[in-house]
């Protein structure tokens, strides 16, 4: 473990700053720097952890796997990477979660109807890092991807659900609506009504990402696994 432990520290730095700029460090830290120079901090912060904890990740040992990789498990593994794919391409439209300085423009939307991915769940994006994390703990069973994928579904998912707790306390009836409205956990009864080109845009993200395995010697990811 100790060979594994600047991993951990990255893994501990890039959860743990988010968690703190998200909460407790928030208020203070706008009144001083404003919320356009902190969402500035906020994205550095991010920028220099994620970067910290992939360099770890590329230089830690590879240990043993703890499960075989079958083919039943690669094709879950892509399917979840596929779900993740799609709900990650069709978060970024009329996303009320979403970082805003214009607190009216995320009390606007959050009023509206769901629609498109916000009809499976009201956090897509956070969801779709989650799933693309546990699709990569399921083909690479070892130790270090417990702590580098595993820091992407831990974050994600506690994330949204301090997310929701922030959102309750400071809009009130809207976000309750939203909630209302919505689900956290993935609906998969309500992709039908996700409108086509999302489900499109989702699935060209996924093959293009799957591909793009290849150029750093992961062969055989998604679908090309079997072409």
């Amino acid at each position: 473990m100790d060979s594994l432990l600047p991993l951990l520290t990255a893994c501990v730095f890039f959860v743990g700053s988010h968690f703190l700029l998200s909460h407790p460090l928030r208020r203070p830290l706008v009144g001083r720097m404003g919320e356009k120079g902190f969402l500035g901090l906020y994205s550095l912060v991010s920028f220099v952890g994620l970067g910290w904890m992939m360099w770890e990740f590329s230089r830690a040992p590879v240990g043993e796997l703890y499960w075989a990789p079958t083919n039943a498990i690669w094709i879950v593994a892509s399917i979840l990477t596929l779900l993740a794919a799609i709900l990650f391409a069709g978060s970024f439209q009329g996303n009320p979660a979403l970082p805003n300085p214009d607190g009216d423009v995320i009390r606007t939307l959050a009023a509206k109807v769901p629609t498109g991915v916000f009809r499976v769940t009201r956090h897509p994006m956070m969801w779709g890092f989650a799933l693309w994390g546990l699709a990569h703990i399921l083909i690479a069973p070892r130790m270090d991807s417990f702590l580098f994928n595993g820091s992407f579904v831990f974050l994600a998912l506690a994330g949204s659900y301090g997310q929701d707790r922030k959102k309750e306390a400071s809009l009130g009836d809207a976000w309750a609506k939203w909630e209302r409205q919505t689900s956290f956990l993935p609906r998969l009864s309500q992709l039908a009504k996700v409108e086509p080109r999302f489900l499109l845009i989702g699935v060209i993200f996924w093959l293009g990402a799957t591909w793009a395995h290849n150029l750093f010697g992961n062969y055989g990811a998604g679908i090309y696994r079997w072409l």
